[in-house]
């Protein structure tokens, strides 16, 4: 049950580095619209990967949480 916390917790990391990377390249790409309609695509495309990456980074944080719960339950050294 560690090892597959701990994965989740690290994919959950990745995941969200990856999806927030995604995100800034599209926030930081809006100077170069003109079209408004492209604009607010642009804008809902960059939200949808803040959004993504908000959900990896909460799952990180959940399967580490349940990491050191179990760790204290056991009577273990938490970490």
């Amino acid at each position: 049950m560690k090892l597959t916390l701990h994965m989740t917790s690290l994919v959950g990391i990745v995941f969200a580095l990856v999806c927030l990377g995604v995100a800034m390249t599209g926030f930081l790409s809006l100077d170069e619209i003109t079209d408004a309609t492209q604009l607010a695509d642009a804008k809902g495309f960059a939200w949808f990967w803040a959004v993504l990456g908000g959900i990896g980074i909460a799952a990180a944080v959940t399967a580490r949480w349940l990491v050191q719960r179990d760790d204290r339950a056991d009577g273990g050294e938490p970490g």
